[in-house]
């Protein structure tokens, strides 16, 4: 009687030619990215609240909240990226104002 090992330990072809290698290289990039991404997000969404505090002029909140859409809109493009399409969790988790919201995706001038 001969006894033949799972299937699970037997070593595939991608990985003897170095596909997972390269397959993990990209997913450590990419999960590096979304976590620069993310702190991208945190620091704009933190300077456009201590602008609500601090009541600064009307022009200095408009280009806060334009440069906290952007980094949302590239953090959210990010995560799509990644493979993690719904975003409602990533906008609680970070608190995203419905007024940064509203603006993601729009062209200015």
């Amino acid at each position: 009687m001969s006894v033949r090992p799972p299937q699970s330990f037997r070593q595939s072809e991608e990985d003897r030619n170095g596909f997972n290698v390269l397959e993990y290289e990209l997913m450590s990039e990419r999960a590096d990215s979304l976590g620069r991404h993310g702190l991208k997000v945190e620091a704009a969404l933190a300077a456009l609240k201590a602008s609500t505090l601090d009541h600064q002029s009307a022009e200095d909140r408009e280009r806060l909240l334009n440069e906290a859409s952007d980094a949302v809109w590239a953090f959210f493009i990010q995560r799509e990226i990644c493979g993690l399409r719904n975003n409602r969790d990533a906008i609680q988790r970070y608190g995203i104002p419905n007024e940064v919201i509203a603006r993601l995706g729009a062209m200015r001038k």
